[in-house]
Formats: structure tokens, C-alpha cells, sequence
């Protein structure tokens, strides 16, 4: 028998949520520095891409598993808990031996050590907030279900910002080196990924220790399920080849919106790949005058390092990105506000295709803003100077906000109701091939691209993605939108 399900106070919500905003935080850091780590470490422009990889392939291969697996995972800690902090300690330690990769250049050449640590902290980024979605899903009534959403976007965008400022607080506020020195990282940097280790591992500690999960008996009963009924095809021990054959069959009987859907998905994050990879090249060559040869390890060697000049504007520019995203982060912000009003008077996929409009603008108008006049910036925290085709750049970062708000939560509206409560773990991993297999496909030829069309000039490619954004936008209207089946299995945000 059927029982509604308890409402949850303001902070019990909150509670439930706030491990977002650590994982978030450590998001942000990677897709702000880790092309930066990377490259310090002896990676040439057009290869960023293809170590890239390492995050939507483990995406690809973490989420699914983990889905099903905390379906089925019933122990006294919980349901979705146990893989949430244990995800969050894995990935809090990767993220304090990542920029460290020098240190063990007598064990492994350092990228590849680099790049080994990289894929270690993606996976356990994966393990943790796969759960967290079917967490906040479980735990969340369905009348409360905005106010999740709400309380979700909030702290994914305030650990948006924190990730993306981190370096640059580290550098011009606190007083620590920019700078990287030949096959090393900069201690700002390495800071930054220090307390992003320590606010990832706490704010999920704070959500394990104050949420307390339903037992198998109360859950089902809230999703007005059958618990004994539900719990036997979790008990009953298969063959791998059985359990990949119902993997297959899951894939089959998924709601066709998640097929169509995934048209949006390849071309918004296809683009969003680009933008994390090549911001930081693009603005050292558009903004800083950086040179392209001196994103060529062969060249560079050959020259023998880097001069001073060159590397203080390289270090400038990607500590610039950084204050680009945290700007990205407070217009998505400020438009998730509006944006369920809009989606209420206009309808969800006219505002998820403008929204993706408005990103793609953003990525080309970078075109727009070359002017290498030094300004002085006064940021609250500290004073800079920088070009003034940098300051611009706020702007188009108007655009990118928006379509990142768009992208976190309309594609989860539009799929609501339609992803049954005893799978919607798995339902959700799979979901996630939309995410991952794009950004695939985009690392293994915005890397080719970037070399043989556009001689290695990033700000081109960063076009390129604006153009597939425009594509995404113009996809949303293949979706048919269907009603809702089961109100209680509606997909949580992500990022």
C-alpha cells in the first residue's frame, strides 16, 4: 500500500544537496587547469584532446555500473551513500597528487603519471555523483521537487565559482607564483587543487553524516511499489552474460525522449568539450599574443624553454579562464532564477533552444574581443591589469551562462516522469552516454581539427563549438515531449 512521502524541511534539502557544491569545486578546478597541468607537464596543443578522453571514457564506463549498483546496494550506511563517499575520498586524494606529477618523474615520465591520476579522479568523480542524482531523487518528494532543483543549482554554481577563482586568488590576492617552471606546476595551482581536495571530501562528509536514507520497506512504499516484489530480481544472481543482455534490453525499452533527446546532448557537449580542452590556448594566443610555437614542446625544447615574458602571459591567460567560468557560473545563476517562469510561459523547448543559441553566440563573439590595450580591472578582491579584449570576453560569457543553465537542468525537465523508480539509478547512467559519448567524439577530432584546419590557432575551434551549439539548438525541436508516467522518478540536475 501507497504512502505519501514525507516533506522535507528547507535544510534537509539543503543537506541532501550540498555535496554538490564540493564536487563542483572540483569540476571547476579540473576544467579551468587541467589543460594548463597538462601542458606545463610537456603536452602539445593539438593532444590536449585526446588525454581529454580520460573523463567522458570514464564516464561512460563508471556511471551505468554505479547506477545499477547503488539500485541494488541496501546496507546499513545507506543506499546511495556508501559510493558517495567513497567516490569523494578517491577523488579528494587524486586531486592532491595531480599537480604533484613531477615528483615522481624517477617512477613515471610525469604526463603520463599525469595522466593515469587524471583518469583515477574522473572515475571516482563519476562514482560520486552518479549516486548524488538518485540520492536527491530518492529523497525529494515530488512537490518538493523545484526547490531541490533550486537548492542544486545554487550550490553547483557556487562551487562553480569557487573552482574557477581558486588560482586566481591564490595569485593575485594571497601572493603565491603563477608560474610554472619547466615540466612543473604552478603553486598557485597546486594550492588551489589542495583546498579543492579539502572542500570536495567535507561538503560530501556534511551530506553522508546529515542525511539519513529510507530503509528498502519505506522507499518502495513511497514510490508505491511492492518492497518483496522489487526486491527479487536484485536478489537473484545472474550470469555476466545475462546481466549484459538485460543491460541491452534496459537500452532497447528506454523512453524514446531519451533518444532524441541525445541529438541535443551530442551537439551542446560536443561543444562544451571544446571550450574546457582549448580556452586556455585560445586565450593566450587571441588575447595575450602568445605565439603558437610556444605551445609546441618540440619548439620549446629546441628553444631552450620558454622566455620569462612569454610564460608570465601564458599563466596570465589561464588564470583569466578561471575568472571567465566563475563569471559563467553567476550568469547561469541568475538565469536559472527566470528559468522555470520562462519554461512555464514559453515552453521548456523554446527557451532550451534560445538558451543554446545564446551559447553559441557567446562562443563566436570571442572572434570579437583581440584588443591587447592594458587595463586596470578592480575585482572586489584585488586590482589586475589585463587586456582589454579579456575584460570583453565577460561579456560572451553572458551567452555561455545560459546555455550551461539550459543544459543542467532542461533536458532532465523534458525527461521527467519518464524513468521507472526501481531503475532509476541505471536509467540515469545511461542517460549519461549522451554526455560522454559526445565529448568522445569531440576529443578524438578537435584535435585533428585544431592542427590540420586551423594550424593550431585555438580561438578557431572555440568557433567551431559555438557553430555545434547553434546545431544543438536547433535539434531541441526533433523532441516530442511526452507526459508524465511516474511522477516520482524525475531525473535530478547535474552538471
Amino acid at each position: 500500500m501507497s504512502k505519501q512521502q514525507p516533506q522535507l524541511s528547507f535544510w534537509q534539502v539543503w543537506n541532501v544537496s550540498f555535496g554538490f557544491l564540493g564536487v563542483q569545486v572540483g569540476f571547476a578546478l579540473q576544467n579551468g587547469n587541467v589543460s594548463r597541468i597538462l601542458s606545463d607537464l610537456g603536452a602539445d596543443l593539438s593532444s590536449l584532446s585526446l588525454f581529454w578522453l580520460a573523463a567522458p571514457v570514464m564516464g561512460l564506463i563508471v556511471q551505468p555500473i554505479v547506477g545499477a549498483a547503488s539500485d541494488r546496494t541496501w546496507n546499513r550506511l545507506g543506499r546511495r551513500l556508501p559510493f558517495i563517499f567513497g567516490g569523494a575520498f578517491v577523488a579528494a586524494t587524486a586531486m592532491a597528487l595531480l599537480p604533484n606529477s613531477s615528483m615522481v618523474v624517477a617512477i613515471l615520465p610525469p604526463m603520463i603519471f599525469g595522466l593515469l591520476i587524471f583518469a583515477i579522479k574522473d572515475a571516482a568523480f563519476n562514482v560520486t555523483f552518479q549516486p548524488f542524482r538518485s540520492l536527491v531523487s530518492d529523497m525529494v518528494p515530488p512537490e518538493q521537487r523545484n526547490l531541490g532543483y533550486s537548492i542544486q543549482t545554487l550550490l553547483i554554481n557556487i562551487g562553480a565559482v569557487i573552482g574557477s577563482i581558486l588560482p586566481f586568488v591564490f595569485t593575485n590576492v594571497i601572493g603565491l607564483d603563477n608560474v610554472a617552471e619547466a615540466g612543473e606546476v604552478a603553486p598557485s595551482v597546486i594550492w588551489s587543487f589542495y583546498i579543492g581536495a579539502t572542500l570536495l571530501l567535507g561538503s560530501v562528509l556534511w551530506t553522508v553524516f546529515r542525511t539519513k536514507e529510507y530503509p528498502p520497506e519505506e522507499y518502495y512504499r513511497y514510490k508505491g511499489m511492492d518492497a518483496a516484489q522489487a526486491a527479487k530480481p536484485q536478489q537473484e544472481k545472474r550470469s555476466l552474460g545475462e546481466k549484459l543482455a538485460g543491460f541491452w534490453q534496459l537500452m532497447k525499452d528506454m523512453p524514446p525522449i531519451m533518444k532524441r533527446l541525445a541529438i541535443v546532448q551530442f551537439f551542446s557537449w560536443f561543444a562544451l568539450f571544446i571550450m574546457w580542452t582549448y580556452f586556455p590556448a585560445a586565450m593566450g594566443q587571441h588575447i595575450w599574443g602568445v605565439g603558437v610555437e610556444w605551445y609546441d614542446p618540440a619548439y620549446i625544447e629546441a628553444a631552450g624553454g620558454i622566455p620569462a615574458e612569454i610564460a608570465a602571459a601564458k599563466s596570465s591567460a589561464g588564470d583569466w579562464v578561471g575568472i571567465l567560468y566563475a563569471a559563467q557560473a553567476i550568469f547561469s545563476v541568475l538565469f536559472a532564477v527566470v528559468l522555470t517562469k520562462l519554461a512555464d510561459t514559453f515552453g521548456r523547448k523554446t527557451v532550451y533552444s534560445l538558451s543554446l543559441v545564446a551559447g553559441g553566440l557567446g562562443y563566436i563573439s570571442f572572434l570579437l574581443f583581440q584588443d591587447p590595450t592594458l587595463v586596470h580591472v578592480n575585482l572586489l578582491v584585488t586590482e589586475v591589469t589585463v587586456p582589454q579584449g579579456a575584460v570583453g570576453l565577460v561579456l560572451s560569457m553572458i551567452g555561455v551562462g545560459i546555455a550551461w543553465a539550459a543544459i543542467l537542468a532542461m533536458p532532465y525537465a523534458i525527461l521527467a516522469g519518464a524513468l521507472p523508480a526501481d531503475k532509476t539509478g541505471v536509467y540515469m547512467g545511461i542517460f549519461n552516454f549522451t554526455i560522454a559519448a559526445p565529448q568522445i567524439v569531440s576529443g578524438l577530432l578537435s584535435g585533428l581539427i585544431l592542427g590540420s584546419v586551423f594550424a593550431n590557432q585555438a580561438v578557431y575551434i572555440v568557433v567551431l563549438a559555438g557553430v555545434f551549439m547553434m546545431l544543438g539548438a536547433a535539434s531541441v525541436f526533433l523532441v516530442k515531449e511526452q507526459e508524465v508516467q511516474d511522477p516520482n522518478a524525475a531525473a535530478a540536475v547535474i552538471e
